[in-house]
């Protein structure tokens, strides 16, 4: 079992910036990737970033590439989301997940950070 408890979420103005963090916990021996994904009111939710294991191979949502960055800091088992130039269709709930290794899909889901830009 892998825990994943995400923080960092917060009321900004648009252009502003946000980190998020992603804190993996249990067998996290067995985790192959983290991803962020995030989900709107009234909208699918989609996956905007990921890492694997060794931090070096990364996965952005193109509308999003070069205004986030995922990076992980595996001593401490933290995944980052850094979110620069915040706009207000990135307002949405902010989810981490964690894929283990052979499988197929992401397995574990922490329960979520608000992310709010004000215009």
């Amino acid at each position: 079992q892998v825990q994943l408890a995400e923080s960092g979420g917060s009321v900004v103005q648009s252009g502003g910036s946000l980190r998020l963090s992603c804190v993996t916990s249990g067998d996290t021996s067995n985790v192959a990737r983290v991803a962020w994904a995030r989900q709107a009111p009234g909208k699918e939710r989609e996956f905007v970033a990921s890492v694997i294991e060794n931090g070096y191979g990364t996965y952005y949502l193109e509308s999003v590439q070069g205004r986030f960055f995922i990076s992980r800091d595996n001593a401490l088992n933290t995944v980052y989301l850094q979110i620069n130039s915040l706009r207000t269709e990135d307002t949405a709930t902010y989810y981490c997940a964690a894929q283990t290794w052979g499988s197929s899909h992401y397995d574990y889901w922490g329960q979520g950070t608000q992310v709010t830009v004000s215009s």
